[in-house]
């Protein structure tokens, strides 16, 4: 038998993609957790009618007691009621009361916040690299956690609340029915002025809500990329700026904040107003019934407990609805981003890439980022297997945008691009990156050890690959002499945020030894280099060979001196091949390749000069 906290599976994956209307976006996150859901609710709804059966017998009680008089109360023929009151009080309500609270709180919450939160992660993962490239990184985690906190408080108040308190309602019109069914009319009244109320104050309350969590996220957004690059903002002396950058967000949060605060103030203020009215009707019906003689005193304090109950639950009902609809405005704020559909997916029955030889081929291929600039236009190319080619272009000639499309992390708009012949959309994106070992200029370092890093290359290898492959890339003196702010040393101390801990250099001979350990049938070698002096560069370079050998390789570089020895290179400018050739014979053509080779400086292209 399942253990009762395992119930709802907190890591079931979603069916399909997120919906984009509420409704659908709240069954998405909650699919598979429904008939748990259903079953705390009946529990807090039998928690609630407990009030009505708490008003109920206090009646019976006082009846009891008039009718019998003092001296005889405790008289046998009371015994089975008053042994029924007892194990109301003492037993049948404090255990419903109990099942209901574990059930929300060992049940529900813990494991609705992990499911939604898991599926808004793994769809997150799967969108293209234009979604982070337009947001904010923190934005984008605030997103997450908001929506999965909103959703789960969503969850849990309406089982706590809503739930109990419709049943309390329920309760207490069948109470009040069976005193006197003009004193249960105006109960309906007062409900339908208390529910009009509501009607009209939540819509506006959601609304103001959305706005209001629109802002605070621009505020963590802000923040988050401002501590992300806080050196550059020191570098620049830019603090002032970043200050008067992070209060504008903050002003316009404040100023939603207030909105909000207005509307909420207001919908408790009249809230509570009616909620007064409902004791004055009920106690004062009540009574001038029993003044009739059409009702007991025990029937007035039914009436009475049933009223100042209620009225006290609705100032907590009001509160929690506001909360319930402040969550609802949440979720929407963050279904309006999360769920917004960037991505390159794999094709129905996509199969995993086979790459026996690692031919690479480009054929008629266009792709501009949506805009009229920038890309490559009517790309053809083929990269014989085991070929070594070089790219050489000036900025935004559409080198890196090469390699995206090769790593499909853009579609192409319109041509074909195949490995040994599997056109790349006919393939799984994963087998596909697995194929292709890759280190950048930006060298990506995740805040975990250095071990970690590097294994990150190929998960499994044991430490002895990890550490041959950081030999390889000159990386294991310094990485020996390491050491964090927990006392962690060597292969085990963490290299902070983004790698903060290391330099450029170091950082590149770690993502170097990395792609060593993935050892890939392709390799991409995006400015590899570009963060060594050349005394490192040197030293590395016969590695470099080494990890070359047996595979195709792409090697962009401005240093073009790190070049010179592939067996091919091509020099692209505005998105088109406009040279290709070996070293040499490219120098004799005198063209755009020789212009870079004769006015670099230090051995990197003067990029001014060259397209001047």
């Amino acid at each position: 038998m399942k253990k009762i906290d395992t119930w709802i599976e907190a890591f079931r994956p979603a069916d399909g993609p997120p919906p984009r209307t509420l409704r659908a976006f709240l069954g998405w996150c909650l699919s598979g957790a429904w008939p748990v859901l259903i079953f705390a609710a009946l529990l807090s709804a039998a928690a609630g009618a407990m009030e009505a059966g708490t008003a109920w017998i206090l009646g019976m009680v006082i009846d009891t007691v008039v009718a019998s008089g003092a001296e005889n109360f405790y008289a046998p023929g009371n015994m089975l009621m008053i042994g029924l009151a007892v194990g109301f009080f003492v037993i049948l309500r404090p255990v419903t009361f109990a099942l209901s609270s574990g059930a929300n709180h060992i049940i529900v919450m813990p494991n609705v916040s992990t499911l939604v939160q898991s599926r808004l992660h793994r769809w997150s993962l799967g969108q293209s690299v234009t979604f982070f490239d337009d947001d904010f990184a923190g934005r984008i985690a605030q997103k997450q956690m908001q929506t999965a906190r909103a959703v789960t408080d969503v969850v849990s108040e309406t089982i706590n609340v809503v739930a109990f308190a419709l049943a309390s309602l329920v309760g207490s019109f069948a109470l009040l029915s069976a005193i006197d069914w003009r004193v249960a009319a105006l109960f309906v009244i007062w409900l339908v002025f208390y529910f009009a109320l509501i009607a009209w104050f939540l819509p506006r309350i959601r609304a103001r809500s959305a706005t209001r969590a629109g802002a605070r996220a621009v505020v963590s957004g802000q923040v988050v990329d401002t501590i992300t690059n806080i050196k550059t903002v020191k570098l620049f002396a830019h603090d002032a700026h970043e200050d008067e950058v992070a209060l504008g967000a903050m002003g316009k949060y404040r100023h939603e904040a207030l909105q909000y605060g207005w509307i909420a103030a207001s919908f408790r203020f009249f809230l509570m107003l009616v909620a007064g009215i409902l004791p004055v009707l009920l106690m004062g019906a009540s009574i001038y019934f029993w003044q009739l003689g059409q009702a007991s005193p025990g029937d007035i304090v039914a009436a009475g407990a049933v009223s100042i109950r209620i009225a006290q639950m609705t100032g907590w009902v009001s509160f929690t609805l506001m909360a319930i609809y402040s969550n609802v405005g949440e979720i929407e704020d963050g279904m309006r981003t999360l769920s917004n559909p960037i991505r390159v997916d794999d094709a129905e029955g996509a199969e995993d890439i086979r790459v026996e030889q690692g031919e690479i081929c480009f054929e008629d291929v266009d792709f501009q980022y949506g805009n009229a600039l920038g890309g490559v236009q009517n790309m053809t190319l083929t990269i014989g297997a085991g070929e070594k080619l070089g790219i050489v272009g000036a900025s935004g000639a559409g080198k890196s945008t090469l390699v995206s499309l090769l790593l499909r992390l853009y579609e192409a708009e319109s041509g074909c691009i195949s490995i040994d012949g599997q056109p790349l959309e006919e393939v799984t994106q994963t087998s596909l990156r697995r194929a292709i070992g890759m280190v950048t200029q930006e060298t990506a370092m995740f805040n975990r050890s250095a071990r970690d890093n590097i294994l990150y290359g190929r998960h499994g290898a044991d430490d002895a690959e990890m550490v041959h492959a950081a030999e390889q890339a000159e990386a294991s003196g310094f990485i020996a002499n390491l050491r964090d702010n927990a006392g962690r040393r060597g292969y085990d101390a963490h290299l902070g945020e983004r790698g903060v801990k290391l330099s450029g250099g170091q950082r590149q001979r770690i993502a170097l030894a990395r792609a060593i350990l993935k050892d890939a049938p392709i390799l991409v070698l995006d400015e590899a280099t570009s963060a060594l002096d050349s005394e490192v560069e040197a030293s590395i370079q016969t590695a470099l060979e080494r990890a070359m050998e047996g595979k195709t390789v792409l090697a962009i570089a401005h240093r073009l001196s790190t070049l010179s020895k592939m067996d091919r290179i091509i020099v692209l400018d505005d998105g088109q091949i406009v040279e290709d050739g070996t070293h040499d014979a490219l120098l004799a053509q005198d063209g755009l390749y020789a212009r870079y080779w004769n006015r670099q400086s230090g051995g990197f292209i003067d990029v001014r000069s060259a397209a001047g």
